[in-house]
């Protein structure tokens, strides 16, 4: 069992990880990196290593926007529904209403823009512990963008959910405000 676990951890298949490599043959040479990303993409490589500087730049920034969305829905979603429990009643409204409205903005957008793309499966791995598993040696530069897939259904659900929450806790308070 031991070996099975070394061996495991040792190198990452070759079958699991694409290399974009930084080769400049033509004109199209920027077109040609992002139309080798999105077939990487849509393959669903485990690793895929970007070399190219612009073109790792811009995915690293496209996948930061994207986390920064999903963390944005859960934290202003959650400071909406706590805002009840741990602000006065007259106050809680004029915290839970708009953190509440930033959640629900937050959610819908990453759902509209981020979600379909299947870039938003993959997240950049800073970890040198599993960046040491890849075949870095054969690339030319040495600071490539690594990024990694990772199922992210139950952060889709959580910020999903916590957003759903938020808007329901928004309709009634709206709701009890212009019903008064």
């Amino acid at each position: 069992m031991a070996a099975l676990l070394t061996e495991d951890r040792s190198s990452v298949s070759p079958l699991d990880c694409y290399i974009i490599h930084e080769v400049y043959d033509g004109e199209l040479t920027h077109e040609q990196f992002e139309y080798e990303l999105e077939s990487a993409l849509e393959h669903q490589y485990r690793y895929i290593v970007i070399e190219p500087a612009r073109l790792g730049d811009e995915t690293a920034r496209w996948i930061s926007v994207g986390n920064c969305l999903h963390r944005t829905a859960i934290l202003t979603g959650t400071m909406c529904l706590l805002s009840p429990f741990t602000l006065p009643t007259d106050y809680s409204c004029w915290l839970g209403l708009p953190t509440g409205m930033v959640s629900i903005v937050c959610a819908t957008l990453y759902k509209v823009s981020w979600e379909p793309d299947p870039c938003c499966k993959y997240q950049v791995e800073y970890n040198a512990c599993e960046l040491s598993r890849l075949p870095l040696s054969t690339l030319r530069t040495s600071a490539p963008v690594v990024l990694v897939r990772r199922d992210d259904t139950s952060r889709k659900r959580l910020h999903n959910v916590i957003a759903m929450t938020a808007l329901a806790y928004c309709l009634r308070k709206l709701f009890e405000l212009y019903t008064d």
